[in-house]
């Protein structure tokens, strides 16, 4: 799945799913490395979605402000 088209409730899900097979007995030795790298791709995903999200509300609680002045 490609970066941009994962949601970022589907990431979160997916994290929490690695999360429970990493506390668990279920993951074999040889999948961690490769259930850590995915997190970790996951928690960056993540972040770069709240950002790109917080520039996004800051950009238009700017333009809502320049209204009321405006008016």
């Amino acid at each position: 799945m490609s970066k941009k088209a994962l949601k970022y409730s589907d990431a979160i899900e997916e994290l929490n799913a690695i999360l429970d097979d990493l506390q668990s007995e279920r993951i074999d030795v040889d999948e961690v490395s490769d259930k850590v790298k995915r997190a970790t791709e996951l928690i960056k995903l993540c972040r770069e979605k709240i950002e790109q999200t917080e520039l996004e509300v800051r950009k238009i609680v700017k333009e809502f402000e320049k209204d009321l002045k405006e008016e």
